[in-house]
């Protein structure tokens, strides 16, 4: 597959905020007695913020809904809400981290 990677100086780079998308459930809701309230098996962290992201300073020329990919992250899209000024990435896939899975098997061994 090709790719372009590209370096960011931080220098010229521009502050986004990054939003990743977790389970919104911490339990599959088939397992959710019918007695109980689904509400509660919400996860607080199904979303977190990251704001202190440093992107490439042509993003500011992003459009919502735009996608990129962000390198060992996943898949981003622009957010609805993003301006020239404040840019926020959203997070639509996350990448599989082969390494981890790795080092976590010879770990085990």
């Amino acid at each position: 597959m090709k790719a372009t990677i590209h370096e960011v100086s931080e220098a010229h780079a521009v502050k986004s905020e990054v939003r990743l998308y977790n389970p919104l459930l911490v339990t599959d809701l088939a397992k959710v007695p019918p007695d109980h309230d689904w509400t509660t098996y919400l996860n607080p962290n199904s979303l977190e913020r990251i704001t202190t992201c440093l992107v490439e300073p042509s993003l500011r020329q992003t459009v919502p809904g735009t996608r990129y990919q962000f390198e060992r992250l996943g898949y981003f899209c622009t957010d609805q809400n993003s301006t020239a000024n404040a840019l926020i990435f959203n997070r639509t896939v996350s990448l599989k981290d082969a390494w981890a899975k790795i080092e976590k098997t010879r770990q085990a061994r």
